[in-house]
């Protein structure tokens, strides 16, 4: 396939733009769909709040399970859109196409198998997820349209990515905020108008899903992307998988991580009663609304670090990090200290009611209010890693916060301090997780540092159009 007038004009963007004004135009759109999406996970704990602490706590108890679904969609779709924004870079389109089809496709059947496995065993797995007697009745009803769901959100994630990894953020942003609007809108008239409870909320969130399934897959079917999605570009070849799931396998390590601390959180919290278990549901979902603004903004940065690898673009990469990492870091103490000021009200804003729910939540909020903004560094070293395929940094990193911080924290802290080891587990997970993450990235920045010292980074910034990475011969191992 030759290499097309849209496709070069893409690739003369993404290694020729100024940095900043590259990485704010596509961080935009990715900021706002993440926003919006954070925004929709508030709206719906928000009005599930209203039936009870319950249901309350019966959403974190099946976040978890929307979590492993993430898990999935985010391992195909950010594997694809590394795969994807690479080979673009490298003038490679018949490849990109393939690992684009070959990642819808897999999700779905992926979907399928999470579908009836976890409809079969639902109470088994709704009480290993950590709910009580009390709550276990409210997460059946949730969990299981979120269950005839899986499917669709698994290939909506795989969409939603890959049309980022080309630099088609805008499409990514209409798809995603439309369905999560809709969701908005729909949840008050499932639960409270048609009387459906906490069933309504998981209808509502699965029409919305769909409803982004279909506006993202429209802009395939209009051929409005340079790369294309069709079973018959459908891969069999290990090779491709493979591909795929080395660069995905840190997004799979990370969601599948969070699905487990959530879970291994349910049941901490859960010897200390409802109020416990709804608080750090709360917790969770609020907090997840400042992070979402911090992936969105390192979404934005995603598809310039494949591209300007790919082309060995190196000191563009080198700047594109340190942009991200300072805008970041000050965007998120900023909007840390409000949340951090206003902690008890965000709280009273689902639970007005209960005291005890509100108690616990605002030491937890505060806490890791505090920490938060060291994450930016964690976060943006993750996404450049995943990005460039490094599989072995990007996956460590993943691991770090919600899997080899975190689950050692969660278990041993409440031993010895109670339900306070339930509510800063998170922040002295995330202290160490920044810690170990610096002897991770810095040495590849300073590696980076050296290839662009010695001349072999091949910059864009005088019309400059890299040739394919194929055709380049060095035998200098890149960074």
């Amino acid at each position: 396939m030759p290499f097309t007038t849209d496709a070069h004009k893409q690739f003369e963007k993404m290694t020729q733009t100024p940095v900043p004004r590259l990485i704010c135009s596509l961080a935009g759109p990715t900021m706002v769909s993440m926003l919006i999406s954070a925004a929709y996970n508030l709206a719906d704990t928000y009005f599930v709040s209203q039936l009870g602490t319950s249901a309350t706590g019966a959403v974190g108890v099946v976040f978890s399970l929307m979590a492993i679904i993430q898990a999935v969609g985010f391992m195909l779709g950010m594997g694809s859109g590394g795969v994807i924004s690479r080979y673009l870079g490298e003038k490679r389109n018949p490849e990109a196409t393939q690992a684009a089809s070959t990642a819808f496709f897999t999700s779905i059947m992926v979907g399928f198998v999470i579908t009836v496995s976890g409809l079969i065993f639902s109470d088994q797995l709704m009480r290993f997820l950590g709910a009580t007697d009390t709550i276990l009745p409210y997460a059946q009803s949730y969990a299981q349209y979120i269950l005839y769901g899986a499917p669709i959100m698994g290939a909506t994630f795989v969409m939603n990515n890959d049309l980022r990894a080309e630099g088609k953020a805008f499409f990514s942003m209409v798809g995603i905020s439309i369905g999560c609007i809709l969701n908005v809108i729909l949840d008050p008239l499932m639960i409270f108008t048609f009387h459906l409870g906490i069933a309504g909320a998981a209808i509502a969130t699965v029409i919305g899903q769909c409803v982004s399934f279909v506006i993202l897959i429209f802009n395939y079917i209009r051929r409005k992307t340079i790369v294309g999605i069709s079973f018959k570009h459908f891969s069999y070849k290990w090779s491709m998988h493979s591909e795929i799931l080395k660069t995905g396998m840190p997004s799979f390590f990370r969601q599948g991580l969070a699905s487990i601390a959530t879970i291994a959180l349910n049941v901490s919290a859960r010897v200390y009663g409802d109020a416990a278990v709804a608080a750090m549901s709360i917790v969770g979902r609020a907090f997840f609304f400042l992070l979402a603004a911090l992936l969105g903004f390192g979404q934005g940065f995603q598809p310039v670090a494949g591209y300007n690898y790919g082309a060995k673009c190196y000191s563009r990469l080198k700047q594109a990090f340190w942009f991200c990492v300072k805008v970041g870091f000050f965007g998120l103490l900023i909007l840390c200290s409000l949340s951090f000021v206003f902690a008890p009200q965000i709280m009273m804003l689902f639970r007005r009611d209960d005291p005890q729910v509100i108690a616990i939540g605002t030491l937890a909020f505060r806490a890791q209010c505090a920490i938060m903004p060291l994450q930016t560094f964690v976060v943006i070293s993750n996404m450049l890693f995943q990005s460039i395929g490094k599989p072995k940094q990007a996956t460590w990193l993943a691991v770090l916060r919600q899997g080899l911080c975190f689950l050692p924290a969660i278990l041993i802290l409440p031993r010895f301090l109670g339900l306070l080891g339930v509510q800063i587990s998170q922040p002295v997970a995330d202290c160490f997780t920044f810690l170990i993450a610096l002897f991770i990235t810095l040495p590849f920045l300073r590696r980076l540092n050296g290839f662009i010292r010695s001349g072999e980074s091949r910059e864009a910034d005088a019309g400059f159009v890299a040739e394919p990475l194929e055709s380049t011969n060095t035998d200098r191992e890149e960074p």
